[in-house]
């Protein structure tokens, strides 16, 4: 066994105790929307070797895209970006669950830092298991699925961009789930402030 230094292991014993909990693990359901969200990032081949990265933020209750940011890198603050636009989206993401995988960005003190500040709770994978975050990963498939329509790359950045600007829009406001009751993310959502409004009034 290697002799690390006191501190070394300390350190090592610190990050272990602190790093985030399965809290969701492969329970993808929830009721209402701004409780859950599960986040990931996919690559988006382009020519000439080049690549763009996407991270999400997605709601488990209405699946609503609440949350995106493209970039040609991999830093921190990709993931960041996506947290930022979703507490955006939101108004407030206080006492919500956010669930990723380990990834490097995820793990950082910067996301931890920026989850902390915006009230929220980080949740993570089993270390290898990509089931554990299956939402996010199926959503990233059907994205590259239905954008690159049997094309191995974008030719241009900006054709990889606009692409996924129109999708993920119409993701939010067309696309229909069998979950909630073939209405898209937002009608979704809509449906339900105004079942809520109603009930609220009647009582």
């Amino acid at each position: 066994m290697k002799n690390y230094p006191p501190q070394f292991k300390a350190d090592a014993v610190a990050l272990y105790q602190s790093r985030p909990e399965a809290t969701i693990g492969r329970d993808f359901t929830e009721r209402k929307p701004n409780t859950k969200y599960v986040g990931d990032i996919t690559y988006l081949p382009v020519d000439g070797g080049k690549f763009l990265y996407l991270a999400t933020v997605i709601d488990l209750a209405s699946r609503r895209l609440a949350g995106w940011a493209i970039a040609d890198h991999m830093r921190t603050d990709l993931v960041t970006d996506a947290l930022a636009a979703a507490e955006q989206t939101r108004g407030s993401l206080t006492g919500v669950v956010m669930h990723t995988d380990h990834g490097a960005q995820y793990t950082s003190r910067a996301f931890a830092d920026a989850c902390r500040q915006a009230g929220v709770r980080q949740s993570m994978s089993a270390i290898g298991s990509s089931a554990d975050n299956a939402l996010a990963e199926s959503f990233n498939a059907t994205f590259k699925r239905e954008t690159l329509q049997g094309r191995k790359r974008w030719p241009s950045e900006r054709e990889a961009r606009l692409d996924a600007f129109r999708w993920l829009h119409r993701y939010n406001t067309r696309r229909r789930h069998s979950r909630l009751g073939q209405h898209s993310p937002i009608a979704y959502e809509t449906a339900l402030d105004t079942t809520s409004t109603t009930l609220a009034q009647a009582a």
